[in-house]
C-alpha cells in the first residue's frame, strides 16, 4: 500500500466516523424542543452562524435548490423559528433572523449535546484540535464547492 493509499485511507475513515458520530448525536427529549430535520438543522445553523443573511446566501451554503430551500424556509417560519425582515437596503430582498424560540431551541440541543459528550474526550486541546480540523474541512469544502479551494489529484 502506497503513501497515497494510506493518506486516502486515512481520509476514508475520517469522513465514515464524521457522519457516524452525527448519526449518535440526538435530539434532546424535552418536550419544549422543537425538533427539526437535518436539511432543516442545516438552514437554522446557517442563520445562527450568519443573522441577517439573505434567503439566496442560505441556499447556496446550504446546498437546497431555491424551490427546496423556499419549502424549507416556510416551514421553520411556520414553527416559530426564523423571522424574515424586508431588507433595508433592497425592498425585494429579504434578511433572515433566527427568532428567540430558535435560540431557545440551540440552547437545549447545546445543553443536550453538553450531557451526551461530556467526559467522553477531558483533554480541552484534544478537543480544540478536532474543532479547528472541522472548521478547516468545512471551509475548505465550502470553497472548493464555490471553485475558489484548491484540488488535489
Amino acid at each position: 500500500m502506497g503513501e497515497g493509499d494510506v493518506e486516502a485511507s486515512g481520509l476514508h475513515e475520517l469522513a465514515d466516523l464524521i457522519f457516524a458520530v452525527g448519526r449518535q448525536l440526538r435530539p434532546p427529549t424535552d418536550p419544549a424542543f422543537e425538533p427539526c430535520t437535518p436539511i432543516e438543522i442545516s438552514v437554522m445553523r446557517y442563520i445562527h452562524h450568519h443573522p441577517g443573511t439573505s434567503a439566496r446566501a442560505a441556499a447556496e451554503a446550504t446546498l437546497l435548490p431555491s424551490s427546496n430551500f423556499s419549502r424549507v424556509l416556510r416551514g421553520l417560519e411556520q414553527r416559530g423559528l426564523v423571522d424574515r425582515v424586508v431588507d433595508s437596503g433592497n425592498a425585494r430582498g429579504v434578511c433572515l433572523y433566527p427568532t428567540e424560540k430558535a435560540h431557545r431551541n440551540l440552547r437545549y440541543l447545546r445543553e443536550n449535546w453538553d450531557r451526551t459528550l461530556r467526559g467522553i474526550v477531558d483533554d480541552p486541546a484534544a478537543i480544540e484540535t478536532v474543532n479547528a480540523t472541522l472548521r478547516r474541512i468545512e471551509q475548505e469544502l465550502i470553497a472548493r464547492r464555490r471553485g475558489g479551494g484548491r484540488q488535489e489529484p
